[in-house]
């Protein structure tokens, strides 16, 4: 029951994040960047939910996650207009993501010895959660408009910062790391961000876009090393392979800009959850 609550918990903040990227699809100028500023957005924030298509308020009862979106046969209630499918995934995945994240965090906040490392392990829980959550919303609007809104990405970076800095403290507190080790996550995101900055400067733009080069940095500051390795490998590969179908689909062509950010953070999500699985097939397949 405790894990279903979390799952729901999670629905619930899924709608949220609807709202948040349809303000940011909402507020995009011709350069797609964003104009609306926090106190615009809290306004709109703080308004009745309603259909984006007839501007209709919408009922309590057609704002219940997922169940909604399935009752209404993905219509709206008033006008008929069909409604995206995007809405029931991003709350779905968040529903995922709570409770995946939490359980990846049960053993170190139920074992935890002292209010102090209960403490520092929620507080580890909710920015990795708040982290995974912003890098929801880079995944959808990446997928959808080919760009990653500085917006979403910079408070993601100064979560993940405190993230390692508040692991690394802990670590330290309790004499469970080295100061070679803590610093992995740092220099990792410095590699990567370094290699994806080069890749960007020879091919003038064309090959990594700036917004790349700032997710990247994030992955190695939540991965770390060698975690950054197989979450690159399966960025790399996954982005090539549905390249290479939607081509022979006739979907795109060869010249096709293809968003990259979503490959590059289902690499991060498979190997932050399961990194010790997937860095050890990793090493055992090309090292």
């Amino acid at each position: 029951m405790f894990f279903l609550f979390i799952f729901i918990l999670g629905l619930l903040f899924g709608s949220f994040l609807n709202v948040v990227i349809f303000w940011l699809e909402s507020n995009a100028g011709e350069d797609e960047e964003i104009k609306l500023g926090a106190k615009n957005f809290r306004k709109h924030l703080g308004g009745r939910s309603f259909c984006p298509s007839c501007k209709h308020q919408l009922n309590s009862k057609d704002l219940i996650p997922v169940i909604s979106w399935v009752f209404l046969k993905a219509r709206c209630r008033f006008c008929k207009e069909k409604i995206s499918v995007q809405y029931p995934l991003v709350e779905l995945f968040t529903g995922l993501i709570f409770l995946t994240t939490f359980l990846y965090f049960r053993s170190e906040i139920f074992s935890a010895i002292s209010y102090w490392l209960l403490a520092v392990g929620i507080t580890k829980l909710v920015l990795l959660l708040t982290v995974n959550c912003l890098l929801l919303i880079v995944f959808v609007y990446d997928l959808k408009h080919k760009i990653i809104p500085d917006k979403i990405i910079y408070p993601a970076i100064v979560l993940a910062l405190s993230y390692w800095l508040l692991a690394i403290g802990a670590n330290y507190l309790y004499g469970n790391i080295s100061l070679a080790s803590s610093l992995y996550p740092l220099l990792s995101a410095f590699g990567v961000g370094g290699f994806f900055y080069f890749l960007a400067t020879v091919s003038d733009g064309k090959w990594m876009g700036g917004g790349d080069i700032k997710l990247v940095f994030l992955m190695g500051l939540l991965l770390g090393f060698p975690n950054i390795l197989p979450a690159m490998f399966i960025g790399f590969i996954s982005g090539a392979v549905v390249g290479v179908v939607l081509i022979i689909l006739g979907k795109k062509k060869l010249q096709s800009e293809i968003p990259f950010g979503p490959f590059l953070i289902a690499g991060t999500w498979i190997t932050l959850f399961w990194g010790d699985k997937v860095v050890e097939w990793y090493l055992r397949a090309f090292l």
